[in-house]
């Protein structure tokens, strides 16, 4: 789950969330530009975390007690083979997207090392299954991966005030994007990307005025009794 910390409390975008508001940004990504395998490469930006159901977890807190963030949850070869399950379920292409991103994520991490290795042998596999390159993957990925910072930068209420720029990531074309707020108080995000010239996107989340639980069933029954927000975010091409 991604936390943050604010005057209110905490404030709380379960990690299924973030990959849905992802699916929102991909889903407005140029027509022209998109990936051969469009569809599969939007699913896998939707469920790139969905795994993670963090109310099915017995291990969400801080040693002080409060609610733990997405980062600081350690490498565990149960929750990628889970994740990769799910993916091999619906397709190859799928998978293979979803591999990568755990290789993004792990493939520096010394108790990965041996996953890591093991899943790109299984990649080449996938790839011939597939029908389908090492080059098509890359393009879809880097896609996903763009669109996952991005949401991740809204979710974690980083975007910078008066108009100053933020680098979200290399696109699929390899140019540095930057998000910014324009003047009309709306995102603009430069270069432009989209296809729409503006657009709407949201995700939902929770503000827990509690700040330290004795124990995850007490953090899990303050996160079922906490009101839901839905948060509404505009994107502009004109800045």
């Amino acid at each position: 789950m991604i936390v943050n910390y604010t005057e209110a409390g905490w404030l709380i975008i379960t990690q299924r969330s973030h990959g849905l508001l992802a699916a929102q940004i991909c889903a407005q990504w140029t027509k022209k530009n998109q990936p051969r395998r469009w569809v599969e490469t939007l699913i896998a930006t939707a469920e790139h975390d969905d795994a993670h159901h963090e109310m099915e977890q017995e291990d969400l807190l801080e040693k002080t007690g409060g609610p733990k963030n997405f980062k600081a949850i350690p490498f565990e070869e149960t929750y990628c083979e889970k994740l990769l399950s799910l993916g091999v379920s619906k397709s190859r292409y799928i998978a293979l997207l979803i591999s990568r991103h755990i290789n993004f994520l792990y493939g520096e991490d010394p108790l990965a090392k041996s996953y890591c290795s093991d899943l790109k042998k299984r990649e080449q596999k996938w790839i011939k299954e597939a029908r389908s390159t090492q080059e098509e993957i890359d393009e879809s990925y880097k896609l996903l991966q763009f669109c996952d910072a991005l949401s991740l930068l809204l979710c974690q209420q980083a975007v910078p005030p008066e108009n100053r720029k933020i680098e979200i990531s290399e696109g699929p074309d390899g140019m540095t994007y930057e998000l910014r707020t324009s003047q009309n108080q709306q995102l603009t995000v430069s270069p432009w990307p989209f296809e729409a010239e503006v657009f709407t996107v949201n995700y939902e989340s929770r503000l827990l005025d509690q700040l330290t639980f004795k124990n995850t069933e007490e953090f899990k029954k303050q996160f079922y009794a906490a009101s839901l927000d839905l948060h509404e975010i505009s994107f502009s091409k004109n800045e």
